[in-house]
């Protein structure tokens, strides 16, 4: 792998501009490879905008970078909590700014990698003032969607806070939970705390976009699930539901554990399904998960779209939209 090339170095020296250099994208395209290698071409650390591989409880079902790929390259926000913090987009763009202050006192850019998009947003953005949600509210609605299914939930939604329900996001559970959460402990709307005003960041940002054909997409997620389960998938949910045992804590207390590859094991630990049948669910969940990532992504102006394999035509905009 060549260097970046010195006129880069100078003109990026000269202008003192910092950028944060987003690599986003559905689950399993291979954005921690990218990201690796641009990281390394810039000589620069990582950042992760990934809302569960920071914690430090879950490796394989969070496709957690291997630790020759953290060696490869410094990663900040990796295993960096426990699953008994509570942690949101909030809370992570907080970190981040506070990582890439430091960063930026070394490096003129820093890779941000991760495909939660609403932690990305948080960073770049900023987020909506929204006032402080009641917890116990928040375990209750988690609990009545466990048992009652997402039609439930829809429906909740709809007659509760009918504003989101027109425009959101319906399909999302957890954008469903977070819109009655709000409602039930404010009164009002999530609508009316959602005013989209951009708050400046000390840094430019650039969007890089991974995409791949559908079923080529479909085939690594299936993989990567198979691949999951032969390295102890089942070994680390067991080990993390002995770990909330030992604390007391209830399932529907620890939001980290409300997410694909999880759920599905914990329903199979509870005999609520064969693990044949779990494991198919995974499949199926993570690709409709990887479905709403790309809508998600889609939807921002400015991202520019590449093959994962295409290190270069990254690298070329890299630079274009450096040297501008």
């Amino acid at each position: 792998m060549k260097p970046r090339r010195k006129s880069l170095e100078r003109k990026t020296k000269a202008v003192k501009k910092k950028f944060s250099i987003v690599v986003a994208g559905p689950t399993a395209v291979g954005k921690t490879a990218a990201a690796i290698h641009l990281a390394k071409w810039l000589q620069t650390s990582i950042i992760s905008a990934d809302s569960r591989q920071c914690y430090k409880e879950l490796s394989i079902g969070v496709a957690r970078p291997s630790e020759a790929e953290l060696q490869a390259v410094p990663h900040h926000f990796i295993a960096s909590h426990s699953i008994l913090e509570e942690l949101n987009a909030a809370g992570f763009a907080a970190y981040a700014l506070a990582e890439m202050e430091q960063l930026f006192q070394l490096h003129d850019e820093v890779v941000v990698v991760g495909g939660t998009g609403l932690y990305i947003k948080a960073l770049t953005e900023g987020l909506d003032a929204i006032p402080p949600t009641d917890p116990e509210i928040r375990a209750s609605i988690i609990r009545e969607y466990e048992a009652k299914g997402l039609g439930w939930l829809q429906q909740a939604v709809q007659e509760q806070d009918p504003a989101y329900y027109a425009s959101g996001e319906i399909q999302n559970p957890q954008r469903l939970m977070r819109a009655l959460e709000v409602v039930r402990s404010t009164g009002k709307s999530i609508r009316n705390f959602q005013t989209g005003t951009v708050q400046q960041r000390p840094f430019h940002t650039l969007f890089i976009g991974l995409e791949l054909p559908r079923q080529e997409l479909i085939n690594r997620i299936n993989q990567r699930v198979d691949q999951m389960m032969q390295d102890g998938l089942l070994k680390e949910v067991e080990a993390v539901a002995e770990l909330l045992r030992s604390t007391g804590r209830p399932l529907s207390s620890i939001s980290a554990l409300q997410t694909v590859g999880y759920s599905e094991i914990f329903a199979f630990l509870d005999g609520q399904s064969s693990l044949d049948d779990a494991v198919e669910r995974i499949k199926i969940h993570t690709r409709q998960y990887a479905k709403r990532q790309m809508t998600w992504f889609k939807k921002l102006p400015a991202i520019n779209w590449f093959h994962p394999q295409d290190l270069e035509g990254m690298q070329a905009c890299i630079q274009a939209q450096i040297l501008q």
